[in-house]
């Protein structure tokens, strides 16, 4: 049994960014996205790699449409994550991927399982298809928030078995 998977914006464009987009197909079959989502994707401000690898949606990445529940627990997120958020709930979704803190804090108390951009690469490098430290540093020169430690702890922790 595949899983029903709802993404937010941010781990699709930063695989992009790194190049590791096809890691969502491989592990999750299809991916399901809000009109909103693929508008912040598509948006011209978006990094061109990003925009152009959306503009040519691969088959596995579904978009729909999707009304936004009057939910006063989203007000503070922005349209993409509300409306992520919205679909999660719409399809009874499995997982939500999302990296805003505020946004995954409302998914698990709504009962969702969430995982973020690190979440999915440290998921890939455990199963044998990457070298975590060499991720880290392509994600490094986007503009990922992160704690240099936090990224230390995490290879620390998955990254011992790698050469």
């Amino acid at each position: 049994m595949s899983l029903l998977v709802v993404a937010d914006n941010c781990p699709i464009s930063y695989l992009c960014e790194i190049g590791l987009i096809e890691i969502l197909p491989r592990f999750f079959g299809e991916v399901h996205i809000p009109a909103a989502v693929y508008l912040e994707l598509c948006h011209p401000r978006t990094p061109q790699v990003i925009r152009e690898w959306a503009l040519r949606p691969p088959p596995w990445m579904k978009i729909a449409a999707t009304q936004e529940a009057d939910d006063p627990t989203t007000a503070q997120l922005d349209a993409g994550e509300r409306a992520a958020i919205a679909m999660a709930e719409r399809i009874k979704a499995d997982l939500v991927l999302m990296d805003e803190r505020r946004g995954t804090k409302i998914c698990r108390a709504k009962g969702f399982a969430v995982t973020g951009t690190l979440g999915l690469l440290i998921r890939t490098s455990e199963s044998g298809g990457l070298h975590l430290g060499e991720v880290f540093d392509r994600l490094k020169k986007t503009n990922f928030r992160h704690s240099p430690k936090m990224l230390e702890q995490l290879l620390e922790r998955h990254g011992r078995h790698q050469k």
